[in-house]
Parts: C-alpha cells; structure tokens; sequence
C-alpha cells in the first residue's frame, strides 16, 4: 500500500524528489507511532490521530513542523478513501496546532551586495558563485529550480528563464540585466569544465565533477559567503528568495505579480510578504491619504 501511495504521490500529484521523500518520511513516523501502540493504520481512529499529535508536542516538535507531518497525514488518508481500503476519513476532524504567522529572514540589497563582493573571482568557482547568487536574487528561485536549471530553459535575449517549479509546473520569470551578465561570464569558464556524459545540458556544474550541483553543496556555497561577508545571521539559498519577493513588493509591485514569479499557487503564501518596513508603509499613507492634503 505504501508503495501505491508514493506512486500515486508521484505520478498523479506530480510531486519532485524531495517532497516525495518528506511526506514518506513524515508518514513513517505515523507508521512508527501506531505499530507502536499495537494499531494497524486501516484501523486509526481519530483519538489515536490525536494522540499522535499530542505525542509530537511532547517531543517538543514546532507547531509548524506538526501542521506539515498532518498534511502528509491527511493526504494518505484520503488516497486510502480514493483507493476503497478506508470509507471513514480519521483525519477529517484533526486539527493542526496553531503556527503563528513567523516572517521569513530577509537580506538587505547591501548584505547581499556584501555577499557578492566577497566571492573571489581568482578561484575556479567564483564566477558561478555570482552567478548563482545574482540569479537566486534576481528570479526569486527555490534551491532546487536552481540546480535543475538547463541551457535550453535560459533565453537571455529575450529577458526571461524558463523554471519548472513544484508539481513540474513550468513558468517564466524576467530575469535581470546584472545576472544575464553573470551568467554570460560563467559560460566563458564553464566552457572549460571537462563535463561528463548526460550533463551536459546543465547550467550550473562543480568544477571538478562536471556535474550538476546538488541542493546540499547551494546550501554550502552561501554559508561560506556569508561566512567571507562577515553576515551573522542564518542565510539559507531560500533566504534570497523571501529577499527578492520582499524587495519587489517594496518597490511597489503588484502581488499578483509577484505570486506568479515565485510560483505559488495561493495567492496567500505570497501575502506572508506583506510585512513592509513600518515606516515605508506611514510614508505611503502621507503621501497619498486623502486627509493628508494640504487645504
């Protein structure tokens, strides 16, 4: 039944690698709890559910973290309605804990001009290093859009990549004048990376392997240039993205807009941006509150 459910997962939901591991890992935990307690999962209750969840609070598992173990949660349960084995849906009246509305970490444009300056360009690495970083911030990419990025999804000329996103859904996004530069200066180098078979088509490789970059060694990259540009805080590869929405909306641009560059299908992940500096937003309403004109 497992494996049903992750090709159903797989081919139906169209979910990537990585989320498909996450929600397996996710429900394994809820397999684990239940054989525990001597409870097959066709037979879960909703007290059993709750307990479960009660059981991860006790843990000392964030409220955020439990609310997305539930969704795995619930997703299998309804695949067991779909496919007959259940006619009773456990999950239908558990609720997720309360996750409060915490705003995602955000760069400056000049701790990310900081981080920038301090790649060294006499390294190997260091052209693709900006590269990677201006177009993280630039187009407002996931690590993994990143590194799935091909030659054949950039038209540079045009303005725009092509970025396949969650589910494989495609889109594109503008792509700006300084990173079409970066880029444009690392295919010069990469031009001499001894690339092996089957990647050839990949826009950012390791040097030394000529391979596709994972995700791992992004998340690796940035923390060292954060490290070099004397940042203290926690800088993740999806900090630039928050940064680029945050800076968008700052600058004035429409959200819907916004939501359809980052790719998010509810326009109410995109709204987490709202939160402008304070006094930008008194600013705004000066300027263009009614009450606020001179007689």
């Amino acid at each position: 039944m497992l494996r049903r459910y992750r090709q159903y997962l797989m081919l139906e939901r169209g979910f990537s690698a990585n989320t498909l591991d996450a929600y397996m890992r996710d429900l394994s935990r809820l397999m684990e709890y239940l054989e525990t307690h001597g409870v097959d999962y066709h037979a879960a209750q909703p007290e059993h559910l709750q307990h479960f969840v009660a059981t991860l609070m006790d843990m000392g598992i964030t409220a955020r973290s439990i609310a997305r173990i539930l969704a795995g949660v619930r997703s299998f349960y309804r695949f067991l309605c779909i496919e007959g084995e259940i006619i009773d849906d456990p999950t239908a009246l558990i609720e997720s804990p309360e996750r409060g509305s915490r705003l995602p970490d955000v760069l400056t444009v000049a701790e990310i001009d900081n981080i920038i300056a301090a790649i060294d360009l006499s390294k190997p690495e260091g052209q693709r290093d900006r590269a990677i970083i201006e177009t993280l911030y630039s187009c407002g990419l996931r690590v993994s859009e990143l590194c799935a990025l091909r030659m054949g999804d950039l038209f540079l000329e045009e303005g725009f990549i092509r970025v396949v996103g969650k589910g494989r859904k495609q889109r594109l996004v503008p792509i700006s004048h300084t990173a079409i530069a970066e880029l444009q200066a690392w295919f010069e180098q990469r031009a001499e990376v001894n690339v092996r078979t089957g990647h050839e088509d990949v826009v950012f490789l390791s040097i030394r392997r000529g391979t596709a970059l994972s995700r791992i060694t992004v998340f690796h990259i940035v923390k060292e240039l954060c490290i070099s540009a004397g940042i203290r805080h926690t800088v993740s590869p999806h900090t630039f993205r928050h940064s680029f929405a945050t800076h968008l909306l700052e600058g004035g641009a429409n959200l819907r807009a916004i939501q359809e560059m980052l790719g998010h299908e509810d326009i109410g992940t995109t709204q987490l941006y709202m939160h402008l500096d304070r006094s930008h937003l008194r600013e705004e309403i000066m300027l263009h509150h009614p009450r606020n004109f001179s007689s």
